[in-house]
C-alpha cells in the first residue's frame, strides 16, 4: 500500500508538506500543491481515514437521524439517505446511520463522542422536542424538514403548505366541488409530523378559500384500510369526485380498489397525489402528481452543511417550490 512518506518523495517534498495538503490547516504555493496532488494521483495514494481525521480535527462523518418508524413508507425515505450519502460521498463524507429513535440529547452525544461532523435530521415534527438541544450542538445542524419554530436552524424542505394548495387548486380549478384529502398514516398526524401538517393546512385553507368543504381522512397501509377509507370517502352523501392523495404507500392498492369498484380514473373520479415521479408514472394508472423531490433535497442538506463547515454560515431555510406533472388522471367535471 502506498505511504504517505512515498508520496513526499515522488514529489519532491517533506512529509509534512503532503499532511498539510491533504488537511488544509496550512497555506501551501499552488506550484507545490499542484506537485502533491499529481503525485497523490500517479501512485494511486488513500489517506488512511484515522489518520486524515487526527490531522484535519474532523471524522470525515456526516450523521444522519433518521428514525425508522413502521408508518414511515421506506422506499421514499431511502431516497433521502441514497442522495444524501451520495453528495456526502462528493465531499469525501461517510454518514453514520442513526435511525433509533431518539430523543433530546442524542445529536450532542454523537458530536461529543467526535462520531460526526455534522448532523441531517429527519422526520421533523411541528413542535419538536429536539429543537432547544439541537440549536446549542457544537457542530453543524441542518433539518430536513421545518419545525415551527425555526429560528436559527437551517432548514431544507419542500414546501409543503404550497403544494397542498395547487393539489386542492388544481382539482377546484377543474370544476370539482367534492375533493376528499386521503393523507397519511394516523400516527403521522398523532405524532405532529411537520410535513403532513403543513400540507394539511395548505389543502385546508385553499378549499376554505373557494368556499369549498374540506373533507380529510387519514389512512394506514393495507387493502382493508383502504377498502374502508374509500367506503367513507365515497360515500353517496358526499358526491366525491376528487381525491387528493398524501399517502405513497397505499397508492396502488387505491388505485385497485378504485378499479374494483368499476370506477374509472378519471371518468368517475380524479385522482392526483404528492409523491416521488417514478412512482406516479409506474402505477397502473400514471398519475398527475406533485413531486417527492427527494435527490435534490438531500443534495441541498449536504451543500448546506458543508457550508457551514467550511465557514461561519448563518442559518438558512429554503423551501422548494412544488412542481406539478399532468399525467391524464383528473379531468374537468
Amino acid at each position: 500500500m502506498i505511504t504517505i512518506k512515498e508520496v513526499a518523495r515522488h514529489a519532491g517534498v517533506s512529509m509534512s508538506t503532503v499532511s498539510y495538503v491533504l488537511s488544509g490547516k496550512r497555506s501551501i504555493s499552488e506550484e507545490t500543491k499542484r506537485r502533491v496532488e499529481e503525485s497523490i494521483v500517479a501512485l494511486g495514494y488513500h489517506p488512511n481515514a484515522g489518520a486524515r481525521a487526527l490531522a484535519s480535527n474532523r471524522s470525515q462523518v456526516l450523521g444522519l437521524v433518521v428514525p425508522l418508524r413502521s408508518d414511515h413508507n421506506l422506499p421514499v425515505i431511502m431516497q433521502f439517505v441514497a442522495s444524501i450519502v451520495a453528495s456526502a460521498r462528493e465531499h469525501d463524507y461517510d454518514v453514520l446511520l442513526l435511525t433509533k429513535e431518539s430523543g433530546p440529547g442524542e445529536a450532542h452525544r454523537v458530536v461529543a463522542r467526535s462520531m460526526a461532523d455534522a448532523i441531517v435530521v429527519m422526520d421533523v415534527e411541528s413542535a419538536d422536542p429536539r429543537i432547544p438541544e439541537l440549536r446549542t450542538v457544537d457542530a453543524p445542524v441542518v433539518l430536513l424538514g421545518m419545525p415551527d419554530d425555526h429560528q436559527g436552524l437551517s432548514c431544507v424542505d419542500l414546501d409543503f403548505t404550497t403544494a397542498g394548495r395547487q393539489l386542492a387548486g388544481h382539482l377546484a380549478d377543474l370544476g370539482h366541488r367534492s375533493i376528499a384529502l386521503i393523507g397519511s398514516h394516523p400516527s403521522v398526524y398523532e405524532r405532529g409530523t411537520s410535513y403532513a401538517a403543513r400540507l394539511l393546512a395548505g389543502f385546508t385553507s385553499e378549499m376554505a378559500k373557494r368556499d369549498l368543504p374540506a373533507s380529510v381522512h387519514s389512512c394506514a397501509p393495507g387493502y382493508d384500510a383502504v377498502a374502508a377509507c374509500l367506503d367513507e370517502v365515497l360515500h353517496p352523501d358526499r358526491g366525491t369526485t376528487g381525491l387528493v392523495v398524501h399517502n405513497e404507500a397505499i397508492l396502488g392498492q387505491l388505485l385497485l380498489e378504485l378499479r374494483r369498484r368499476s370506477l374509472d380514473v378519471p371518468g368517475d373520479v380524479s385522482v392526483i397525489a404528492l409523491c416521488p415521479d417514478d412512482l406516479a408514472e409506474s402505477l397502473p394508472v400514471p398519475l398527475t402528481s406533485i413531486a417527492v423531490p427527494a435527490a435534490e433535497l438531500g443534495s441541498i442538506a449536504v451543500e448546506m452543511v458543508m457550508s457551514r463547515l467550511a465557514r461561519d454560515h448563518a442559518p438558512e431555510v429554503r423551501l422548494l417550490q412544488p412542481r406539478l406533472t399532468d399525467r391524464g388522471s383528473t379531468r374537468a367535471r
